[in-house]
């Protein structure tokens, strides 16, 4: 019931999507060049929760692949009416349950979307067994735990229009649950939006 509540929210959430991003503008650009200073042109890399495709579009020309995945009918339509380089691919996936084999990709990168899902657990569980060994996770994510008097209105609101959010880290608990299911965080930095921001890059550790 969660996951089919969570899905139509973003169903009806795609149309708008885009705008709602502008009002954190400067700090996603900020994400971006993070991200693209990660990665390398021999990459190939899958991106969980790509929305309309933000992130994907943003990287393609700085690496070998991007499989973008959603697991929203309507945030991968809107993705896929923008124009995008070959080696883009959008396709449906749920990121606690992936298709893919062992060891496929180089890099996975995840943004705002574990705070939001039922059982994060078992999405860094798949992440981890699709990541080479040595792989890249790169997860920022909001981190607000301690919210200002804004803030906590702002949640309030979008709670009440179906923004189902399922856990509430500090950055220093959220970095410390990457860390706790596969992987070694190497890098962090808390950066200001509308909500705290936590980029996190970690390091997939062998499996014990």
């Amino acid at each position: 019931m969660k996951d089919n509540a969570n899905r139509k929210f973003w169903d009806r959430s795609a149309r708008i999507y885009d705008r709602f991003m502008r009002a954190d503008a400067a700090v996603y650009s900020n994400v971006y060049r993070l991200i693209r200073a990660r990665l390398r042109p021999d990459m190939e890399v899958l991106e969980l929760a790509t929305g309309t495709g933000l992130v994907a579009l943003e990287i393609a020309d700085c690496v070998k692949s991007v499989e973008a995945t959603d697991f929203s009918e309507k945030m991968l339509a809107a993705a896929r009416s923008k124009p995008a380089p070959s080696n883009v691919r959008f396709c449906m996936q749920d990121a606690t349950r992936l298709t893919y084999p062992n060891d496929r990709f180089d890099a996975v990168i995840i943004c705002n979307a574990l705070h939001i899902m039922p059982h994060p657990e078992k999405a860094l569980a798949e992440i981890h067994r699709v990541l080479k060994d040595g792989g890249i996770l790169i997860a920022p994510n909001f981190t607000h735990k301690e919210l200002s008097f804004f803030s906590r209105v702002k949640s309030a609101v979008m709670k009440k229009f179906g923004f189902g959010v399922f856990f509430a880290w500090s950055p220093q608990e959220y970095i410390a649950f990457i860390d706790d299911h596969g992987f070694c965080v190497r890098f962090s930095s808390v950066l200001k939006a509308s909500f705290p921001l936590t980029y996190v890059e970690a390091v997939k550790q062998p499996a014990p």
